[in-house]
């Protein structure tokens, strides 16, 4: 029988009587929030998670409870180093990772940043395209081969995807304006699009990708917002659903957030979710019309766009796949 999940679900009730042992998980961003508990969930269900961030001493501070849950249950967690603002970084752990030679059932590329100031990466990229989506092309692509045949990879967006699709001329505000929040929703867009292309290219082998809404929770993902950018940004969300009929936004507890990440990497019906957008434990339908309601814009699945996407991609870091 299925279950259905909805958006109050946890990780928990998603992994209810599932055992992990001998699966293995790649799930970036570990020093914080969702990152955390998406691993917690895994490990407290047996499995082997391999962890990646930025700064090693944040992580291992913030992971005791991880440890705790994989020695309990016979799972192992591990951390490696990996910086998404710059490529370097991603290669080597990359190279680390294929060195090793061990496989994953999933990879879950949950690390990002949101409405940083101005910046560019240490390749000259603007911040969030370069961290929250061009660091994943690459990394993701370079490991590809250790996805096991019917593996998944899930990537995470936002409904933020709603406010700008990617500028495929003008990716990096070269010659745009910057406006964060239209850099946060353009680089979201892209992590949907490469689910996508991703899905078609490798659904041969039987791997699946999608990409995902996961809520909104006190994640540690805000760090560059003020508390005046965080009322702006309430008032905002809820004047638009209040404009479009919408429901009151409500915020979720981080094993909420968590929930569709580990449902998509381990629940899922791969044949469903395949290629597609998801929120709240299950695959939401394209719809352009006003607001942030459980749905996704045309312009982040369309195929076509995913394509020129790959191809602009593969340009700019000088690497085809």
């Amino acid at each position: 029988m299925t279950v259905h999940f909805n958006a109050k679900s946890t990780t928990e009730d998603v992994l209810a009587g599932i055992d992990l042992k001998n699966k293995r998980y790649l799930v970036t961003g570990v020093s914080s929030g969702m990152g955390i508990e998406t691993a917690r969930a895994l490990v407290a269900h047996g499995a082997e998670v391999v962890g990646t961030a930025r700064n090693l001493k944040k992580a291992d501070d913030a992971t005791g409870e991880v440890r705790a849950a994989a020695q309990k249950s016979g799972g192992s967690f591990e951390v490696i180093a990996l910086d998404l603002a710059d490529l370097e970084s991603v290669r080597a752990a990359a190279d680390q990772l294929i060195s090793d030679g061990r496989t994953f059932d999933a990879i879950i590329a949950n690390a990002g940043v949101m409405a940083t100031p101005f910046g560019r990466t240490k390749d000259g990229f603007e911040t969030q395209f370069g961290t929250n989506y061009l660091g994943h092309f690459v990394l993701v692509n370079r490991i590809a081969s250790l996805l096991r045949d019917g593996g998944r990879l899930v990537t995470v967006s936002s409904n933020g995807h709603r406010w700008a699709d990617i500028d495929l001329e003008d990716p990096n505000f070269e010659i745009r304006p910057y406006d964060p929040w239209i850099s946060y929703g353009g680089a979201k867009t892209a992590v949907v699009l490469f689910a996508v292309e991703f899905d078609r290219r490798h659904r041969k082998r039987g791997i699946r990708a999608c990409s995902l809404m996961p809520g909104v929770a006190n994640t540690g993902l805000a760090q560059y917002l003020s508390q005046e950018d965080l009322l702006a940004l309430k008032n905002r969300i809820e004047g638009e659903n209040a404009d479009a009929n919408l429901p009151p936004f409500e915020f979720k507890t981080i094993p909420q957030v968590a929930a569709t990440s580990v449902w998509a990497a381990v629940v899922a019906d791969g044949t469903e979710m395949g290629g597609h957008y998801c929120q709240d434990c299950q695959v939401v339908p394209i719809d352009d019309a006003p607001g942030l309601r459980n749905a996704v814009m045309s312009y982040a699945v369309d195929p076509e766009r995913a394509k020129l996407l790959w191809t602009k991609s593969e340009e700019l870091v000088g690497e085809q796949f």
